[in-house]
């Protein structure tokens, strides 16, 4: 099948499955964030794995499901885990899962992803709105144009919503929540950042570095969709410092299970705004 055909029919597969349930957001859950799918009412499980030509996440904290429902009063459909480009999969099929997001209608996306700190003030734990990105992963335009979606060179000026993040900030003055705003950085992994790497990405003007999102949030403003981004902080550069420090997976997904409650929150309430 052609990329087309193939986002079409994954798309026609997912509609059937909501039988006549049409989400205003999608949302992208990252490594260790899934307790949000937790939240939403009445869900409508879809698991990746019965999509035809869907790719399987295989990453640690990813379960691989849509969860469609009502979240902050508004219907939502939810990406339990995300696919990424080091797990071998072609940049087309990464970013299938926001093209058939874009086809059953959604009208927002809000992404998520545990990231590791590259600003020295950053603590493991901290929320980080994504005001701006770095790509360094391929662009995941690269190729024939599908105009259908959008143009051949979509203006990226403004990749992450101002109004939405205003919006955000507020709700989280409201309540007590503290946050951080700053650049992300995508870079290919699987390995985790050498201490030179981490300081090269602050150099250039990252906060933030992960493995995912700058593919999604590219696709989702080709198709002119409105994004919300987060990362939580689950490891931080200057730990690097010390000669016995080891980057740990289990303790990434750990660091972002225990701020998911706080995000969780963040996205509720910015959702029912919608």
């Amino acid at each position: 099948m052609t990329v087309l055909e193939t986002i079409h029919a994954a798309a026609d597969y997912v509609q059937k499955q909501l039988n006549g349930f049409r989400p205003k957001v999608g949302i992208i859950l990252g490594s260790g964030l899934g307790k949000l799918a937790d939240e939403i009412e009445n869900p409508i499980t879809i698991p990746y794995r019965d999509v035809p030509g869907f790719p399987v996440s295989t990453a640690i904290g990813h379960k691989g499901n849509f969860i469609a429902g009502m979240l902050g009063g508004k219907p939502v459909i939810a990406m339990q885990g995300r696919i990424h480009y080091y797990e071998g999969y072609t940049m087309n099929q990464v970013v299938l899962p926001v093209r058939v997001l874009k086809l059953i209608g959604i009208e927002y996306l809000f992404v998520s992803n545990a990231a590791g700190g590259t600003n020295l003030s950053f603590k493991v734990g901290d929320l980080m709105i994504i005001r701006d990105h770095i790509n360094l992963l391929p662009n995941a335009l690269i190729g024939p144009n599908l105009d259908e979606f959008g143009p051949r060179f979509p203006d990226m000026t403004r990749p992450y919503d101002p109004a939405l993040i205003r919006k955000a900030e507020e709700i989280a003055a409201k309540n007590g929540i503290a946050l951080r705003k700053g650049v992300y950085v995508a870079c290919t992994g699987p390995t985790y950042e050498t201490p030179a790497e981490y300081k090269y990405f602050r150099l250039i003007g990252a906060d933030a570095v992960g493995m995912s999102t700058t593919p999604e949030v590219i696709v989702a403003r080709h198709s002119s969709i409105p994004v919300f981004g987060m990362s939580v902080i689950t490891d931080v550069a200057h730990a690097t410092d010390d000669e016995d420090y080891v980057t740990d997976g289990d303790a990434i997904v750990a660091a972002a299970d225990a701020a998911a409650d706080r995000m969780t929150f963040l996205f509720k309430e910015l959702i029912a705004t919608l």
